[in-house]
């Protein structure tokens, strides 16, 4: 690819060295206009030379449509599992908090999936603690996990 460039280059230069010669020697005139407009159409076609040696130009971007498309679906997917975690994490501070508030110590971790619209929803939680009828009752109502999604560890908090 250099050497190709390197070779147009080098034909440019020679033409309009070339070019300059010849208008020197040729006396001022006609001749001196029909020779100036002969050599503009010499260094245009060493201009276009190589245009003018491809026969055909065929850009197959077939590839890279199937590469965007992969890349896109990979990052759809991360994106949903970022929100996923996000979520989990979220959710388990949440039941953390409230078992705080309700003088309980818990930690809770939770577990998502997608609901119909794509988004992860709580579906289950494991809860590190003493058992609370109150707070299993609040996950339940509040947060749409029912009491056979939740598992309970006693006395390991």
């Amino acid at each position: 690819m250099i050497g190709a460039v390197r070779t147009w280059l080098t034909s440019i230069a020679a033409v309009t060295l070339l070019l300059t010669v010849v208008e020197q020697l040729i006396p001022e005139g006609t001749l001196r206009k029909l020779a100036g407009f002969t050599g503009g159409l010499l260094l245009l076609a060493a201009l276009l030379q190589p245009v003018l040696r491809t026969e055909r130009l065929e850009i197959d971007f077939s590839g890279y449509s199937a590469s965007i498309q992969q890349r896109t679906e990979e990052l759809e997917s991360a994106g949903k599992e970022q929100m996923a975690a996000i979520i989990a994490g979220r959710t388990a501070a949440y039941i953390s908090d409230k078992a705080e508030t309700l003088g309980l110590a818990v930690a809770a971790r939770v577990e998502t999936a997608p609901g119909e619209d794509g988004i992860p929803l709580p579906v289950s939680a494991e809860l590190e603690g003493s058992y609370s009828q109150e707070l299993a009752d609040w996950v339940a109502r509040e947060l749409g996990i029912p009491a056979e999604r939740q598992v309970w560890h006693e006395g390991k908090n």
